[in-house]
């Protein structure tokens, strides 16, 4: 892929946040969601790729636009065949309640490279740079944390884990707390949860729990990137989703799912644009003169560069397809 095209990737991100932040705290995450999908599909239609949308809003009977399989982009002859794999708006909910922490995300890379996710629940552990090839997702959690504990040179007492403040990780939560660690809860927004931890200034060491597959791949996207390691092992609930999974990952669908499984090769770019203030990236910011600022960041695993890009838009003179009232 043409490295140009990150920072067009970005310009999509943009449009999705500037779409939906502008519902902040009224309290209906469908039209902000909807606001944020139309954003983004917008400006995707213009890019010259041959996009084809492998994680979306669901599938073509549940989403009218950036389902899974929809083809995006001008398609003219000589674009590049990419996958994509979107979440508009990661934390409908912190939006509609006004919280802080919520993303428009985009994950790219070549056709074939990223994994049809089924949407549904998937086992995960991140960490970054530094305690990448300490991790294993088959370990007791008190393992994980010890070793990484050991390559980040702390105290077991220092390290800090991020899970979603749900039932389901009770079992964790009272374990990681027997040990000593320190604990972060969120509400919503795993992607944002994850690729936390390949950020020293945001205090957080490791992920761990059960949330969707299909953000896990956009997070494994993001984490390749940033040079952490992701892993997975996805959780089917009934013999429907055992079929998806067999279509998608194969026969042995449950085994540990690495980052090559979820996203292959090593030209993959991720973008994203905070939405509501976030630990991460500032949200978008309404201001005078019918302007607005952004705050997004773009990667790309071939490099390993890591952009932050503030910006102003001045929204009376973008294009109707880059700003989506």
């Amino acid at each position: 892929m043409d490295r140009e095209l990150a920072l067009n990737i970005v310009r999509v991100t943009e449009a999705a946040a500037m779409g939906c932040g502008k519902y902040m705290g009224r309290g209906n995450k469908e039209i902000a969601d909807q606001a944020a999908v139309d954003g983004m599909r917008s400006m995707f239609q213009v890019l010259d790729i041959s996009g084809t949308v492998v994680i979306g809003e669901g599938e073509l009977d549940e989403a009218p636009m950036l389902y899974i399989g929809e083809k995006i982009g001008t398609w003219e002859a000589g674009s590049p065949e990419i996958d994509i794999a979107v979440d508009p708006l990661d934390g409908t909910k912190l939006v509609a309640k006004g919280l802080p922490g919520a993303l428009a995300v985009v994950a790219v890379a070549p056709k074939g490279c990223l994994l049809h996710a089924p949407d549904m629940y998937m086992h995960k552990i991140a960490v970054g740079p530094q305690a990448a090839g300490h991790i294993d997702i088959t370990a007791p959690i008190e393992e994980n944390l010890y070793n990484v504990a050991k390559a980040l040179n702390k105290d077991i007492t220092e390290v800090t884990v991020i899970m979603q403040d749900r039932e389901r990780h009770a079992d964790f939560i009272n374990r990681a707390r027997a040990v000593g660690a320190r604990i972060k809860l969120f509400g919503d927004g795993d992607v944002a949860a994850a690729i936390a931890t390949c950020f020293d200034d945001s205090g957080v060491d490791m992920m761990i729990g059960k949330g969707g597959a299909p953000e896990g791949v956009i997070s494994a996207a993001a984490i390749k990137c940033l040079g952490g390691e992701f892993q997975g092992i996805l959780v089917p609930d009934n013999e429907e989703e055992k079929r998806r999974c067999k279509e998608m990952a194969g026969d042995n669908w449950d085994r540990v799912l690495t980052m090559e499984d979820l996203a292959k090769g090593d030209d993959i770019i991720f973008a994203a644009t905070g939405v509501s203030d976030g630990e991460l990236l500032k949200g978008v910011r309404y201001m005078a003169n019918n302007r607005a600022q952004t705050f997004s960041m773009v990667t790309r695993s071939k490099s390993g560069t890591i952009r932050f890009i503030d910006t102003i838009h001045v929204l009376d003179k973008k294009p109707t397809y880059a700003y989506v009232k």
